[in-house]
Protein backbone atom coordinates (compact mmCIF):
# COMPACT_ATOMS: atom_id res chain seq x y z
CA UNK A 1 0.00 0.00 0.00
CA UNK A 2 0.98 3.43 -0.50
CA UNK A 3 2.93 4.99 2.61
CA UNK A 4 1.15 8.31 2.55
CA UNK A 5 -1.59 9.08 5.29
CA UNK A 6 -3.24 11.93 7.12
CA UNK A 7 -2.46 9.91 10.91
CA UNK A 8 -5.05 11.70 13.25
CA UNK A 9 -5.61 11.25 16.83
CA UNK A 10 -9.15 11.92 17.79
CA UNK A 11 -7.99 11.93 21.47
CA UNK A 12 -6.12 15.13 20.75
CA UNK A 13 -8.95 16.95 19.35
CA UNK A 14 -10.87 15.92 22.20
CA UNK A 15 -8.22 17.48 24.81
CA UNK A 16 -8.39 20.02 23.00
CA UNK A 17 -12.04 20.37 23.45
CA UNK A 18 -11.24 20.30 27.00
CA UNK A 19 -8.44 23.61 26.64
CA UNK A 20 -11.40 25.46 24.82
CA UNK A 21 -14.01 24.62 27.87
CA UNK A 22 -11.20 25.01 30.56
CA UNK A 23 -10.44 28.25 28.73
CA UNK A 24 -13.49 29.74 28.74
CA UNK A 25 -15.58 27.84 32.00
CA UNK A 26 -18.46 30.32 31.88
CA UNK A 27 -19.62 29.72 28.47
CA UNK A 28 -20.84 26.43 26.21
CA UNK A 29 -18.69 25.82 23.36
CA UNK A 30 -20.23 24.71 19.62
CA UNK A 31 -17.46 22.47 18.26
CA UNK A 32 -16.75 23.96 14.57
CA UNK A 33 -15.84 21.13 11.95
CA UNK A 34 -16.62 22.53 8.60
CA UNK A 35 -14.45 21.73 5.87
CA UNK A 36 -14.40 18.41 6.71
CA UNK A 37 -13.51 18.83 10.54
CA UNK A 38 -10.35 21.39 8.24
CA UNK A 39 -9.04 17.77 6.78
CA UNK A 40 -9.53 15.55 9.68
CA UNK A 41 -12.96 13.96 8.61
CA UNK A 42 -16.47 15.68 9.70
CA UNK A 43 -17.74 12.16 11.20
CA UNK A 44 -15.25 10.73 12.97
CA UNK A 45 -14.32 13.91 14.49
CA UNK A 46 -17.84 14.73 15.33
CA UNK A 47 -17.93 10.88 16.77
CA UNK A 48 -15.41 11.51 18.77
CA UNK A 49 -16.45 14.61 20.37
CA UNK A 50 -20.13 13.29 21.09
CA UNK A 51 -19.62 13.07 24.75
CA UNK A 52 -17.93 16.50 24.60
CA UNK A 53 -19.53 19.08 22.56
CA UNK A 54 -23.25 20.40 22.64
CA UNK A 55 -23.83 21.03 19.61
CA UNK A 56 -21.41 21.56 16.04
CA UNK A 57 -20.78 24.07 13.59
CA UNK A 58 -20.27 23.62 9.59
CA UNK A 59 -20.27 25.99 6.90
CA UNK A 60 -23.69 25.04 4.66
CA UNK A 61 -26.49 22.72 4.63
CA UNK A 62 -25.00 19.80 2.76
CA UNK A 63 -22.22 19.67 5.79
CA UNK A 64 -24.93 18.97 8.23
CA UNK A 65 -27.01 16.63 6.30
CA UNK A 66 -23.71 14.77 6.50
CA UNK A 67 -23.64 14.19 9.93
CA UNK A 68 -26.55 13.78 10.41
CA UNK A 69 -26.91 10.80 8.56
CA UNK A 70 -24.45 9.31 9.44
CA UNK A 71 -25.83 9.34 12.94
CA UNK A 72 -24.68 12.39 14.85
CA UNK A 73 -27.94 13.20 17.13
CA UNK A 74 -26.17 17.09 17.97
CA UNK A 75 -27.69 19.96 17.14
CA UNK A 76 -26.04 21.31 14.22
CA UNK A 77 -24.94 25.07 13.55
CA UNK A 78 -25.17 26.06 9.78
CA UNK A 79 -23.23 29.03 9.96
CA UNK A 80 -24.03 30.19 6.21
CA UNK A 81 -27.72 29.59 6.78
CA UNK A 82 -30.06 28.44 4.21
CA UNK A 83 -30.05 29.81 0.38
CA UNK A 84 -33.79 28.56 -0.52
CA UNK A 85 -37.56 28.01 1.37
CA UNK A 86 -37.49 24.47 0.81
CA UNK A 87 -34.68 23.86 3.83
CA UNK A 88 -36.07 25.16 6.91
CA UNK A 89 -38.81 22.76 7.26
CA UNK A 90 -35.97 19.95 7.17
CA UNK A 91 -33.74 22.28 9.60
CA UNK A 92 -36.82 22.60 12.67
CA UNK A 93 -37.24 19.12 11.94
CA UNK A 94 -33.47 17.17 12.13
CA UNK A 95 -32.57 20.25 14.91
CA UNK A 96 -30.15 22.36 12.38
CA UNK A 97 -29.72 25.72 13.84
CA UNK A 98 -29.30 28.46 11.35
CA UNK A 99 -27.46 30.97 11.11
CA UNK A 100 -29.66 34.38 9.68
CA UNK A 101 -26.79 36.30 7.70
CA UNK A 102 -29.22 39.22 6.19
CA UNK A 103 -33.14 40.39 5.55
CA UNK A 104 -34.07 37.58 3.17
CA UNK A 105 -33.12 34.83 5.29
CA UNK A 106 -35.07 36.45 8.13
CA UNK A 107 -37.86 36.98 5.78
CA UNK A 108 -37.90 33.20 4.78
CA UNK A 109 -37.73 31.91 8.06
CA UNK A 110 -40.56 34.72 9.40
CA UNK A 111 -42.57 33.59 6.36
CA UNK A 112 -42.08 30.04 6.45
CA UNK A 113 -45.15 27.48 6.84
CA UNK A 114 -43.12 24.96 8.94
CA UNK A 115 -44.78 23.10 11.39
CA UNK A 116 -42.17 23.05 14.22
CA UNK A 117 -39.93 26.31 15.11
CA UNK A 118 -36.69 26.63 14.10
CA UNK A 119 -33.33 27.63 16.04
CA UNK A 120 -31.50 30.65 15.19
CA UNK A 121 -28.79 32.87 15.53
CA UNK A 122 -28.60 36.08 14.12
CA UNK A 123 -25.21 37.72 12.79
CA UNK A 124 -24.61 41.12 13.56
CA UNK A 125 -22.04 42.90 11.40
CA UNK A 126 -20.01 44.64 13.77
CA UNK A 127 -16.73 45.42 11.83
CA UNK A 128 -15.86 42.68 9.89
CA UNK A 129 -18.05 44.05 6.73
CA UNK A 130 -18.69 40.77 5.49
CA UNK A 131 -21.98 38.80 6.34
CA UNK A 132 -24.49 40.02 8.79
CA UNK A 133 -26.92 42.69 9.32
CA UNK A 134 -25.81 46.30 10.46
CA UNK A 135 -26.80 46.84 14.09
CA UNK A 136 -29.66 49.48 13.12
CA UNK A 137 -30.91 46.78 11.46
CA UNK A 138 -30.52 44.21 13.81
CA UNK A 139 -32.38 45.82 16.55
CA UNK A 140 -35.80 45.26 14.27
CA UNK A 141 -35.07 42.20 13.02
CA UNK A 142 -34.44 41.29 17.39
CA UNK A 143 -37.76 42.43 18.05
CA UNK A 144 -39.24 40.78 14.87
CA UNK A 145 -37.56 37.04 15.33
CA UNK A 146 -38.54 37.17 19.43
CA UNK A 147 -41.94 37.73 18.40
CA UNK A 148 -42.55 34.76 15.58
CA UNK A 149 -43.73 31.97 16.52
CA UNK A 150 -41.92 30.34 13.62
CA UNK A 151 -38.57 30.94 15.66
CA UNK A 152 -37.82 28.89 19.02
CA UNK A 153 -37.17 31.25 22.15
CA UNK A 154 -33.67 30.98 22.83
CA UNK A 155 -32.47 33.72 19.54
CA UNK A 156 -28.48 33.95 19.81
CA UNK A 157 -26.60 36.78 18.53
CA UNK A 158 -23.40 36.54 16.53
CA UNK A 159 -20.65 38.42 14.84
CA UNK A 160 -17.63 37.33 13.55
CA UNK A 161 -14.25 38.87 14.79
CA UNK A 162 -11.90 40.24 12.11
CA UNK A 163 -8.67 40.33 13.79
CA UNK A 164 -8.53 38.31 17.45
CA UNK A 165 -5.10 36.91 15.99
CA UNK A 166 -3.79 40.59 16.28
CA UNK A 167 -3.13 41.07 19.79
CA UNK A 168 -1.94 44.39 19.24
CA UNK A 169 -5.50 45.68 17.56
CA UNK A 170 -7.94 47.71 19.07
CA UNK A 171 -10.47 46.27 16.59
CA UNK A 172 -11.71 42.92 18.82
CA UNK A 173 -12.60 45.26 21.98
CA UNK A 174 -14.67 47.59 19.71
CA UNK A 175 -16.65 44.37 17.97
CA UNK A 176 -17.46 43.10 21.53
CA UNK A 177 -18.88 46.24 22.51
CA UNK A 178 -20.72 46.97 19.91
CA UNK A 179 -22.80 43.64 20.23
CA UNK A 180 -22.73 43.80 23.81
CA UNK A 181 -24.55 46.63 23.53
CA UNK A 182 -27.50 45.15 21.42
CA UNK A 183 -27.49 41.82 23.23
CA UNK A 184 -27.83 43.52 26.61
CA UNK A 185 -30.88 45.62 25.21
CA UNK A 186 -32.84 43.07 24.21
CA UNK A 187 -31.87 40.53 26.68
CA UNK A 188 -30.27 37.99 24.43
CA UNK A 189 -27.04 35.37 24.32
CA UNK A 190 -24.26 36.22 22.37
CA UNK A 191 -21.50 34.04 20.54
CA UNK A 192 -17.94 36.15 19.52
CA UNK A 193 -15.03 34.27 20.42
CA UNK A 194 -13.44 31.75 17.96
CA UNK A 195 -10.02 30.17 18.60
CA UNK A 196 -7.72 32.78 18.32
CA UNK A 197 -10.24 34.91 20.80
CA UNK A 198 -11.32 31.88 23.54
CA UNK A 199 -7.26 32.25 24.14
CA UNK A 200 -6.44 35.90 23.98
CA UNK A 201 -9.35 37.91 24.51
CA UNK A 202 -11.81 36.93 27.66
CA UNK A 203 -14.04 39.88 27.42
CA UNK A 204 -15.59 37.77 24.02
CA UNK A 205 -16.15 34.99 26.12
CA UNK A 206 -20.06 34.69 26.08
CA UNK A 207 -22.43 32.02 26.44
CA UNK A 208 -21.35 30.15 23.48
CA UNK A 209 -18.51 30.37 21.46
CA UNK A 210 -17.06 28.46 18.42
CA UNK A 211 -13.67 27.23 18.51
CA UNK A 212 -11.97 25.67 15.12
CA UNK A 213 -8.37 25.87 14.53
CA UNK A 214 -7.66 25.27 17.76
CA UNK A 215 -9.81 21.55 18.36
CA UNK A 216 -6.95 20.58 15.65
CA UNK A 217 -3.76 21.37 17.99
CA UNK A 218 -2.62 24.54 15.65
CA UNK A 219 -2.26 27.99 17.05
CA UNK A 220 -4.05 30.60 14.88
CA UNK A 221 -1.10 33.06 16.02
CA UNK A 222 2.02 34.18 14.06
CA UNK A 223 3.95 34.39 17.28
CA UNK A 224 4.02 32.20 20.43
CA UNK A 225 1.16 32.75 23.13
CA UNK A 226 0.95 32.03 26.51
CA UNK A 227 -2.25 29.77 25.99
CA UNK A 228 -0.63 27.47 23.51
CA UNK A 229 1.24 25.61 24.72
CA UNK A 230 -1.85 23.26 26.20
CA UNK A 231 -2.69 22.27 22.11
CA UNK A 232 -2.06 18.65 20.89
CA UNK A 233 -1.60 18.74 17.30
CA UNK A 234 -4.15 16.38 16.03
CA UNK A 235 -2.35 15.31 12.55
CA UNK A 236 0.78 14.29 11.24
CA UNK A 237 1.43 14.07 7.38
CA UNK A 238 3.24 11.20 7.00
CA UNK A 239 5.25 9.42 4.08
CA UNK A 240 8.49 7.37 3.19
CA UNK A 241 10.99 8.02 1.06
CA UNK A 242 10.59 5.95 -2.01
CA UNK A 243 14.37 6.34 -3.93
CA UNK A 244 17.56 8.15 -3.27
CA UNK A 245 19.16 9.94 -5.78
CA UNK A 246 22.97 10.38 -6.40
CA UNK A 247 23.43 13.83 -7.81
CA UNK A 248 26.81 15.97 -9.01
CA UNK A 249 27.39 19.24 -8.77
CA UNK A 250 25.55 21.28 -11.31
CA UNK A 251 22.67 18.87 -11.82
CA UNK A 252 19.08 19.84 -11.45
CA UNK A 253 16.66 18.07 -10.07
CA UNK A 254 13.17 17.61 -10.54
CA UNK A 255 10.83 19.85 -13.23
CA UNK A 256 12.59 22.92 -14.76
CA UNK A 257 15.30 21.74 -12.85
CA UNK A 258 15.37 24.76 -10.27
CA UNK A 259 16.85 23.26 -7.81
CA UNK A 260 20.78 22.64 -8.77
CA UNK A 261 23.64 20.79 -6.99
CA UNK A 262 25.82 22.71 -5.93
CA UNK A 263 28.36 19.60 -4.84
CA UNK A 264 28.11 15.89 -4.75
CA UNK A 265 24.32 15.60 -3.00
CA UNK A 266 22.28 13.13 -2.08
CA UNK A 267 18.75 13.93 -2.70
CA UNK A 268 15.81 11.53 -1.35
CA UNK A 269 12.12 11.30 -3.07
CA UNK A 270 9.26 11.14 -0.88
CA UNK A 271 5.92 10.08 -1.99
CA UNK A 272 3.74 12.77 -1.92
CA UNK A 273 2.66 15.60 -3.62
CA UNK A 274 0.31 18.63 -4.55
CA UNK A 275 -2.41 15.90 -5.58
CA UNK A 276 -2.84 15.04 -2.37
CA UNK A 277 -2.53 18.62 -0.76
CA UNK A 278 0.64 19.46 -0.29
CA UNK A 279 1.29 23.03 -1.19
CA UNK A 280 2.47 23.00 -4.61
CA UNK A 281 3.88 26.56 -4.00
CA UNK A 282 6.49 25.32 -1.26
CA UNK A 283 9.27 26.68 -1.75
CA UNK A 284 12.85 25.18 -1.62
CA UNK A 285 13.96 24.76 1.62
CA UNK A 286 10.82 24.28 3.27
CA UNK A 287 11.37 21.87 5.92
CA UNK A 288 10.73 17.97 6.31
CA UNK A 289 11.57 15.60 8.65
CA UNK A 290 13.19 12.36 8.00
CA UNK A 291 13.50 9.68 10.95
CA UNK A 292 13.15 13.40 12.94
CA UNK A 293 15.67 15.09 11.29
CA UNK A 294 15.36 18.59 9.64
CA UNK A 295 16.06 18.21 5.78
CA UNK A 296 15.22 21.14 3.12
CA UNK A 297 12.76 20.79 0.49
CA UNK A 298 14.41 20.72 -3.00
CA UNK A 299 13.05 21.57 -6.13
CA UNK A 300 9.47 21.88 -7.42
CA UNK A 301 6.71 20.35 -5.67
CA UNK A 302 4.70 17.68 -7.95
CA UNK A 303 1.75 16.10 -8.07
CA UNK A 304 2.98 12.53 -6.45
CA UNK A 305 6.28 13.37 -5.10
CA UNK A 306 8.75 15.31 -3.58
CA UNK A 307 12.51 15.67 -3.43
CA UNK A 308 14.44 16.43 -0.36
CA UNK A 309 18.35 17.43 0.00
CA UNK A 310 19.39 14.53 2.48
CA UNK A 311 23.33 15.49 1.56
CA UNK A 312 24.26 16.00 5.81
CA UNK A 313 21.60 13.47 6.58
CA UNK A 314 23.72 10.24 5.20
CA UNK A 315 22.12 7.62 7.17
CA UNK A 316 18.68 8.30 5.68
CA UNK A 317 17.50 5.09 3.39
CA UNK A 318 14.79 4.27 1.75
CA UNK A 319 11.84 3.32 3.90
CA UNK A 320 12.42 5.25 6.14
CA UNK A 321 9.37 7.61 7.47
CA UNK A 322 8.62 11.22 6.69
CA UNK A 323 7.02 13.57 8.24
CA UNK A 324 5.56 16.89 6.20
CA UNK A 325 3.86 18.37 9.34
CA UNK A 326 2.37 16.80 12.60
CA UNK A 327 3.58 16.68 16.09
CA UNK A 328 6.94 17.42 15.53
CA UNK A 329 7.25 19.95 12.86
CA UNK A 330 4.57 22.74 13.35
CA UNK A 331 1.81 22.99 10.35
CA UNK A 332 2.19 26.45 10.77
CA UNK A 333 6.17 26.62 10.06
CA UNK A 334 5.11 25.03 7.37
CA UNK A 335 2.59 27.03 6.25
CA UNK A 336 5.27 30.29 6.37
CA UNK A 337 7.37 28.99 4.17
CA UNK A 338 5.15 28.19 1.67
CA UNK A 339 3.21 32.05 1.94
CA UNK A 340 0.38 30.68 3.31
CA UNK A 341 -1.49 29.68 6.26
CA UNK A 342 -2.28 25.99 7.97
CA UNK A 343 -6.01 26.90 7.83
CA UNK A 344 -5.31 26.35 3.79
CA UNK A 345 -3.30 23.43 4.52
CA UNK A 346 -5.94 21.10 6.26
CA UNK A 347 -8.50 22.84 3.94
CA UNK A 348 -6.25 21.59 1.61
CA UNK A 349 -6.04 17.76 1.95
CA UNK A 350 -7.28 15.87 -1.38
CA UNK A 351 -9.56 12.60 -1.25
CA UNK A 352 -7.18 10.38 -2.12
CA UNK A 353 -5.25 11.03 0.91
CA UNK A 354 -6.02 8.38 3.24
CA UNK A 355 -6.74 8.83 6.89
CA UNK A 356 -5.55 6.88 9.66
CA UNK A 357 -7.63 7.16 12.97
CA UNK A 358 -5.69 6.58 16.42
CA UNK A 359 -8.00 7.07 19.29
Amino acid sequence: MRPTSAIVRLNAIAENFRTACRLAPGSQNVAVIKANAYGHGAVEVARALQDEAPAFAVAFFEEAVQLRDAGITQPILILQGTLGDENIGEAAARDFWLMLNNRQQIDRVLSSKSTRPVRAWLKVETGMHRLGLEPEEAESACEALSASGNIQPDLVLCTQLACADELASPVTKQQVSRLSSIAAKHKLPLSIANSAAIMAWPESHAQWNRPGYMLYGNSPFATAEKNNEGLLPAMTLASEIIAIREVAPGDGVGYGLDWVAQRQSRVGIIAIGYGDGYPRHAPGGTPVLVNGARVPLAGRVSMDMISVDLTYHRGAEIGDSVELWGTNLSINEVASSAGTIGYELLAGLTGRLSRVYRK
